[in-house]
């Protein structure tokens, strides 16, 4: 918006809109685009905390990411890279003035805590608007169950069936999620060391099913359970949850109306748009997990793709030549993946599929739908677990309910690296 209103740009001049959408996207979120949250700490020589990122947009578009000289931080392509990943669907992004293709996207080095954006592309924006659907889930209540020493499996299962015996069953209640987190190891050196934490989360419409009706009957255990009964909270009450889904609504639903100063209104005409053909419908898009109606994809890959990279390879963690950035897009988790050295991505692209993801994250991730799309001019590709956080951040029950960790994690899992790529 400042930026059109700066250079005076039409509302058809989709390219230099579309390099303006690409800026707000970096400085969003503020110092992740200056070395905040960045995996690469060993880029960064002053680590104090990053000043804010500035961008400077040209009148074509384009413009240089900065900071101000006296606050810590980087930015480099790394760190903006890092952050043009982060909570993207597709290559088409989205937006009521202009769809931006981050597959389009030039970086360069312009000099010290300077990085050039150019080449973006842009065409018409879709036919219809991106929504939040919010509305209210019900009721739910956690309580963590800790567990010390030997038999973790064995006393997990042994509190858990005790723990729904009490309650009058598990299908008493609309929604249970149980969750044994081993943080424990053999012959643990402290105490701490030597735990791990059964989590019990219900939920149901009636909030005096999950209050204390719920977190009090773990108590009945303290007594008559397991060695080493222990919880980290007392008994707690319930507490309401909410349910996002991502949507989209026809433009003839909205209007856009600017207040002046003085109370009168202005209608503002929609862009224009694109026909729709090709697109996935209109009217109201809510299905649950679903890829926001109107979104022109290329196709993405399903099956392993050999890389061009080839010879001896040396387990390895994936992180040690791919850095992460993930979030949540509402249900769905997104992790943005790229190289660090522009020769190792024909092998990130041949490696990282849909099943080898569904690998790398275990059972959570087993049975959901996969995406990854390819980003080369960014050395990347961007992944889509589709319902990994259920109904969103208010309502999910992992550990991790906004995914921010999912893209450390997948870096930490050791796999097979050509070695020609370590050295």
């Amino acid at each position: 918006g400042p930026a059109a209103w700066w250079h005076g740009w039409a509302r058809d001049e989709f390219d230099a809109l579309a390099g303006a959408v690409v800026a707000g996207h970096v400085i969003e979120c503020g110092p992740q685009a200056t070395g905040g949250n960045y995996p690469f700490l060993d880029e960064i020589t002053d680590r104090r905390y990053p000043g804010f990122p500035i961008a400077e947009v040209a009148a074509d578009g384009s413009w240089v990411i900065t900071k101000p000289p006296g606050p810590g931080g980087l930015v480099s392509v790394g760190t903006v890279t890092a952050q043009l990943l982060y909570e993207l669907q597709g290559p088409a992004y989205l937006g009521p003035d202009v769809t931006t293709h981050f597959d389009t996207i030039t970086l360069t080095q312009e000099g010290e805590h300077r990085v050039r954006i150019s080449g973006v592309r842009g065409s018409a924006p879709p036919p219809t608007l991106k929504v939040a659907l919010n509305e209210a889930g019900g009721y739910r209540n956690t309580m963590t169950l800790v567990l010390t020493g030997l038999d973790i499996e064995a006393k997990a299962a042994h509190a858990e069936a005790l723990l729904f015996d009490i309650l009058g069953g598990k299908d008493r209640f609309a929604e249970v999620d149980v969750r044994l987190l081993r943080f424990d190891r053999p012959d643990a050196p402290t105490n701490e060391q030597a735990t791990a934490h059964l989590r019990v989360t219900v939920k149901d419409p009636d909030p005096c099913k999950v209050g204390r009706a719920f977190s009090n009957a773990t108590m009945e255990l303290a007594l008559g359970g397991y060695a080493g009964f222990h919880t980290t909270t007392p008994p707690t009450a319930e507490s309401a949850f909410g349910v996002y889904r991502p949507a989209t609504v026809p433009r003839s639903a909205v209007q856009h109306v600017v207040v002046h100063a003085d109370g009168t209104r202005s209608m503002v005409a929609d862009p224009p748009t694109a026909d729709g053909a090709g697109m996935k419908g209109a009217g109201l898009g809510n299905e649950r997990h679903s890829r926001p109606v109107g979104v022109d994809e290329r196709p993405v890959r399903s099956e392993s793709e050999p890389g061009t990279v080839s010879g001896p390879t040396r387990r390895v963690p994936l992180g040690t030549v791919c850095g992460a950035r993930s979030g949540d897009k509402g249900g769905d988790a997104n992790i943005g993946v790229w190289t660090r050295d522009p020769a190792a991505y024909p092998w990130l692209r041949g490696f990282l599929t849909p099943d080898r993801v569904r690998e790398l994250l275990g059972p959570e991730a087993a049975d959901l739908d996969i995406e990854v799309h390819e980003l080369p001019n960014l050395n990347a590709v961007n992944v889509i677990v589709h319902g990994l956080l259920g109904d969103g951040v208010a309502s999910s029950t992992r550990p991790d309910p906004q995914a921010k960790g999912l893209g450390e994690y997948l870096r930490s899992r050791v796999v097979d690296v050509p070695e020609v790529l370590l050295r």
